[in-house]
């Protein structure tokens, strides 16, 4: 078994670190303060191609992989998270579900505008009453002639106020509650985006609530068939668990890299900390975690990329990563100390936005549950 990146992956690994240093770490600690979404930073993220990165090229993508869109979420979160929770919810969650999914007309009508940036990838499908339970779901849509009325809210959606259009779930029959997923222009009459949530970390990414009130939408906008929304969504949230998976190896990277940086330089009794065994094994073993759950989520997407089953490899990956990421961060404040606890040393932002990826794209508990059914429990 050959562990090592090709050549191709090399390239692009060098391309988008120089980039993460040089672009999008300096202006972190200010984007966290200020809550300012990084548009600059995607901008420039589109010039450089990556918005496109696995989609073909006939839709103004760059034909990639999935390994290349790890490589590009994870140094991306090594220097921020909030740019890559930003950036792999416009691939896996923007994208992906109108690649997989959508018509020719449909694919060549959206998908160019997510390629090139003109437009920012968001999906909607979590409601109040409906996460992890998306049998809960309460958004409908009415069939009237040749359009769809829908109703309802959704929660927690990221990159919605950037996005001209994202695909959204909703009951399109009432007799058997089958969900459907349906695209929705974000200028529709009776559409509205509310960005007011307070949240603990991720303070620079786009978080939004959804209303929906009379949103008429032709029904050639539903995306696939008619009450498939379930299955789609499904197969969609294994690809956004890569994506998680990918930014929790790249934050807990970033604080173990901060946490022997500053072991080096910090000096307690005469000598630096890092000397000291208590700070050297929890710096052997955040290294030796960041490696597995590395190992894991590029599996995942290996698998993926050619052609096998990852239900099980992504939620693992995305179950593992995101413990050993909250883990390593506190570890990380723990080894700073005193320091550790203030914002200018980073470890703590780093601590802060590590925790929603227990909890975005399904729980850690949903997850062991998925991963029991998949091993036949």
């Amino acid at each position: 078994m050959n562990f090592e990146l090709e050549q191709e992956h090399k390239m692009l690994q060098k391309t988008i670190k120089d980039f993460a240093v040089n672009e999008v770490g300096p202006g972190a600690i200010q984007r966290d303060r200020n809550k300012e979404f990084p548009f600059e930073v995607m901008k420039k993220l589109a010039d450089l191609g990556m918005l496109g990165l696995p989609f073909p090229e006939r839709y103004g993508g760059a034909g990639a992989d999935t390994v290349s869109f790890v490589i590009v979420t994870e140094e991306l979160s090594r220097v921020c998270a909030s740019t890559g929770i930003t950036y792999s919810a416009h691939i896996s969650l923007g994208g992906a579900p109108i690649y997989m999914f959508g018509t020719e007309k449909q694919k060549n009508s959206y998908l160019p505008q997510i390629c090139c940036g003109e437009s920012l990838g968001a999906f909607g499908l979590t409601e109040p009453n409906a996460g992890s339970d998306a049998g809960g779901t309460k958004t409908v849509a009415i069939k009237k002639g040749d359009k769809y009325i829908i109703n309802g809210t959704k929660c927690y959606i990221t990159n919605a106020s950037y996005a001209k259009f994202l695909a959204l779930t909703a009951i399109t029959d009432e007799e058997d509650k089958g969900i459907s997923a349906i695209i929705v222009p974000t200028d529709s009459k009776g559409f509205r985006i509310y960005n007011r949530y307070e949240k603990m970390g991720l303070h620079a990414s786009n978080t939004t609530e959804l209303s929906l009130n009379n949103v008429e939408v032709p029904t050639q906008n539903l995306l696939g068939e008619k009450g498939q929304g379930f299955k789609q969504f499904l197969k969609t949230l294994d690809g956004g668990r890569i994506g998680i998976g990918a930014m929790a190896v790249g934050i807990a990277q970033g604080a173990y890299e901060k946490s022997l940086q500053y072991a080096k330089q910090r000096v307690q009794f005469r000598r630096p900390i890092h000397q000291f065994q208590a700070i050297q094994f929890k710096l052997a073993d955040m290294a030796t975690k960041i490696e597995l759950a590395r190992n894991m989520v590029y599996k995942a997407a290996w698998l993926k990329d050619h052609g096998y089953t990852y239900t099980k490899e992504a939620s693992m990956c995305k179950l593992f990563a995101s413990e050993i990421c909250m883990e390593v961060t506190n570890e990380a404040v723990q080894i700073h100390g005193g320091n550790g606890y203030m914002r200018e040393f980073e470890v703590e932002r780093m601590m802060r936005d590590a925790k929603l990826l227990e909890i975005g794209e399904g729980t850690s508990e949903i997850l062991r549950l998925v991963i029991a059914r998949e091993i036949g429990c």
